[in-house]
């Protein structure tokens, strides 16, 4: 695998047209955009696909405009610069997750938004958190590099007032949008959380249908709760649709509000071609009824979220601080990638979620000891009210503040 130095959008075409053919990883900076806030690349080309860390609304100068269609559009145009900046456009974006810390202003997003993906929207998850790194919204994606290898799905029932696909083909996977815990032929979210996890589990299925596929193509799944639905309640009916040990990779977050009063949603990741899909589990860690630790997508590592947690006997959390839990958490990352035969060079986007957004730029500093070379993209949140730490932890067990769940390839 090559590493390319980080390149000027100026040099960045004659630079690829001599060297794709051999690069797995090319970085990507568009000529301006607003100041990087911490140790990640704005976009990463990596085989297929280009990566795109989360952007905020700051302008390049690191202003915010004044109204949210304001911030929401400069949200947008930062995303394009880097697009363009990879020699691609807007068309070429199969998938996004847009965070939202006012579930309130969605209505204005999707009019904004629809603006830039009028013709074939990608897929995407809109999501709402306490809290993002000096931003009221952010958007992080996904593009191909060759938009003829674009398919958008259409499914009946989905979301007519969504600017988004319920589902988007590419060469090798398929990108599916959040889908929410709702009935689609009422609108009406049932009382009952299982029924909500049944329905929103069924609306992936329905994608996956229209694909030619099944669950059992899944590389990688979201499941984003709201408190109304109970971990254990999601995990029952989740475990129900995959082969115990042979789960996709999961990062699973509660999130603070989602769209049309939703509470429970999942989106995710196929891939086309089940033979290309395998799943990795480092040997201390025991096969699960809802998450494998990674898993291939052909050349792609996806690896489900992972905290400070140290397994096997007296499991749990048994360091304090954000900085111990970081190392603890890039430890147990590290295990996934050794076990896939891959390290941290080979990671090309990372989502971190923080239980304290206050503390960023600390998590920046032990974040960065990681990655010497180009550092993958990323999006930081913090999804939720931060825990009470102030509570006396019985036999040294802690609540997990911080989790990161990544991109590799091979």
């Amino acid at each position: 695998m090559r590493i390319y130095p980080v390149l000027p959008v100026l040099t960045l075409a004659a630079s690829l047209a001599a060297s794709l053919a051999a690069a797995d990883i090319v970085p990507v900076v568009p000529k301006s955009g607003p100041p990087l806030a911490g140790p990640y690349t704005p976009g990463v080309l990596a085989g297929d696909y280009l990566y795109v860390s989360g952007q905020g609304a700051k302008a390049a100068d690191g202003r915010l405009p004044p109204t949210f269609e304001g911030q929401a559009r400069q949200m947008l145009e930062n995303l394009k610069a880097i697009v363009e900046a990879a020699g691609s456009t807007m068309d070429h974006v199969v998938y996004t997750q847009v965070y939202l810390e006012d579930m309130a202003n969605i209505a204005e997003l999707n009019r904004v938004y629809g603006s830039y993906f009028s013709k074939a929207p990608p897929a995407r998850a809109v999501l709402g958190v306490a809290k993002l790194p000096g931003t009221p919204v952010e958007i992080n994606a996904v593009a191909v590099r060759n938009l003829a290898d674009k398919k958008v799905l259409r499914v009946p029932g989905f979301d007519p007032e969504e600017p988004a696909s319920p589902g988007v083909l590419t060469k090798d996977r398929l990108y599916i949008s959040g889908m929410r815990g709702f009935d689609f032929a009422t609108w009406t979210v049932p009382a009952d959380p299982a029924q909500q996890v049944i329905l929103a589990l069924d609306g992936m299925e329905s994608v996956l249908k229209a694909a030619g596929l099944t669950m059992a193509h899944m590389v990688f799944v979201n499941p984003y709760l709201t408190p109304a639905v109970p971990m254990d309640t999601m995990n029952r009916e989740y475990a129900k649709r995959f082969e115990f040990g042979n789960t996709p990779a999961r990062a699973t977050i509660e999130v603070s509000a989602l769209p049309r009063d939703a509470r429970v949603e999942f989106t995710g990741v196929a891939v086309r071609d089940l033979t290309a899909r395998r799943a990795v589990r480092p040997k201390n860690m025991r096969p699960s009824p809802t998450a494998s630790p990674c898993v291939f997508a052909g050349d792609t590592l996806f690896c489900s979220a992972k905290s400070a947690f140290i397994p096997g006997p007296n499991q749990g959390v048994v360091v304090e601080t954000m900085e111990q839990q970081l190392r603890q958490t890039m430890r147990n990352l590290l295990d996934g990638l050794e076990e896939a035969g891959l390290d941290f060079s080979q990671i090309v986007a990372t989502n971190v979620y923080l239980d304290d957004m206050s503390e960023f730029q600390r998590m920046n500093k032990i974040y960065a000891l990681f990655f010497g070379g180009v550092a993958p993209t990323r999006t930081t949140i913090q999804q939720i009210a931060s825990v009470d730490r102030s509570q006396q932890h019985a036999e040294g067990i802690y609540p997990a503040i911080e989790q990161i769940s990544l991109i590799a390839v091979k």
